[in-house]
């Protein structure tokens, strides 16, 4: 894939957004989880060990001043910082989160049909029997990287079942795009509308599973998500704003360009490697640059969004103050470019 990267000090771009990122007040929920999931990359990629210090200081105080009392699908979103922080240091703490979180997950999580996650956002039952997108990031793309990292193919196993449903659930085979959500109680998919975010969410992490997943084609699964991926980004590509955005609502030309969504989805079409797609990075990377702040504050990126009714209350979601995921997602877009130009 040709990257058009002249003139363009990504690693300097990074740092900005890193530190923002870590300046914010966040707490331990899936806004922060994102946010440090990106910040995880941003180390991985530079090596910039400052970066792994503050989020281990962050983790050391927030554990002092007390951990939600129950798990839930999002919380288990800051797992991903855990992995990052265990692989690095080895520390018992560390790993104790993390299995408690698997335990969860596996145990004491919600699920419904074929042992599907349901989506949790609190320790009440919100969204009964509801299939959201967001879940592939927070909870089975966790579940994913901690099973490979610790060597237990139970959470590999659940976190490929996982995909597998949520595809089966949320992507649209005529269109190929990917619903927000689906409702298994009433059979539907509530407001059957394209949200750019959920396509990033289902993007980004079906990308990452044959990065991260050793000889993943020997898992019947991933020829699932490797199609579904290939589908999706064709789809997907079709709709770019000539200011290299995706709308909110991926099929509708009046939705503004949403930043989140299209950082996730032009990490996609980096790590999928397709070369066709480079123009579409291109213009994806320029769009994001145009849209970071010269202190590393991501903009253009849409509040926190529920399953919404319809059309208009997508539309109406306000994309004034900077939050977790557009941070997260903009330095995980970084680092595949960053990665891939090597």
């Amino acid at each position: 894939m040709k990257l058009d990267l002249s003139n363009l000090d990504l690693k300097k771009v990074t740092d900005s957004v890193a530190d923002y990122t870590l300046g914010m007040d966040l707490t331990w929920n899936w806004p922060c989880g994102v946010a440090y999931y990106g910040v995880s990359r941003a180390f991985e990629v530079t090596g910039e060990q400052r970066y792994l210090e503050r989020m281990a200081d962050w983790c050391a105080e927030y554990i002092e001043a007390g951990l939600p009392a129950e798990w839930t699908v999002n919380t288990c979103a800051m797992g991903h910082m855990l992995l990052t922080l265990y692989e690095q240091t080895k520390e018992q703490k560390y790993l104790d989160l993390i299995v408690s979180k698997l335990d969860y997950l596996q145990n004491r999580a919600l699920r419904f049909g074929d042992r599907v996650l349901q989506h949790t956002v609190s320790v009440k039952n919100d969204f009964p029997e509801q299939a959201w997108a967001d879940t592939l990031f927070m909870a089975a793309y966790f579940e994913l990287r901690a099973g490979v990292l610790l060597g237990e193919k139970k959470w590999i196993d659940d976190a490929l079942h996982q995909f597998f449903w949520h595809i089966n659930y949320l992507q649209d085979e005529n269109t190929s795009l990917w619903y927000h959500g689906y409702n298994h109680i009433e059979q539907n998919h509530m407001s059957g509308l394209y949200w750019a975010r959920a396509n990033a969410w289902a993007a980004y992490t079906m990308s990452r599973v044959g990065k991260i997943l050793p000889e993943a084609y020997l898992y019947p699964p991933y020829m699932h998500i490797s199609s579904s991926l290939r589908d999706q980004l064709a789809a997907i590509k079709k709709l770019q704003k000539p200011d290299g955005l995706w709308g909110t609502v991926l099929d509708h030309p009046e939705a503004y360009g949403e930043v989140s969504a299209t950082a996730g989805i032009g990490a996609a079409m980096v790590m999928q490697g397709n070369p066709l797609h480079g123009k579409y990075v291109n213009r994806a990377l320029q769009g994001l640059l145009d849209n970071i702040a010269d202190n590393g504050r991501v903009l253009n990126v849409s509040g926190g969004t529920a399953v919404m009714n319809d059309l208009a209350g997508y539309l109406g979601i306000d994309r004034k103050w900077a939050q977790g995921w557009g941070q997260g997602l903009a330095l995980a877009f970084l680092c595949a470019v960053i990665e891939q130009a090597r």
